[in-house]
């Protein structure tokens, strides 16, 4: 009898109630869990109760960026997967650094299904 799959669990956090939907679905259809959460601090008491996959991290929200969430939950457990989904365009040397900060990757909203699911496979070796 084969063992039981357990599904990746992905975190995804981002003010906008529309774009964690998207990104819900889309990867609920590829198997994964996805927790969502609109903020900060509830990311942070999730990522305190649970252990994820990944980290879907949005960058500009309102009470507090990602880059400062990335810090925090890099103070709790630094071997996270983290990658960005953002509006921003992030320069190639703001990227080096941050890749070698621990960030795995970023997707520029708008993004294409195809490729979110792509990057989000590779990040988690499926």
């Amino acid at each position: 009898m084969p063992a039981e799959i357990t599904k990746k669990r992905i975190l995804h956090v981002d003010d906008e109630p529309d774009t964690l939907k998207v990104v819900k679905t889309i990867l609920e259809k590829e198997g994964y869990e996805v927790v969502s959460v609109q903020d900060g601090k509830k990311a942070l008491q999730q990522v305190e109760l649970d252990n994820f996959s990944l980290l879907l991290l949005d960058i500009m929200m309102p009470d507090m960026s990602g880059w400062d969430l990335f810090t925090r939950i890099s103070q709790i457990k630094s071997t996270y997967n983290v990658v960005f989904l953002t509006v921003l365009e992030i320069p190639e040397e703001r990227l080096n650094e941050l890749k070698e900060a621990g960030i795995r990757d970023y997707i520029v909203k708008p993004f294409e299904r195809d490729d979110l699911v792509k990057r989000v496979k590779a990040v988690l070796g499926d």
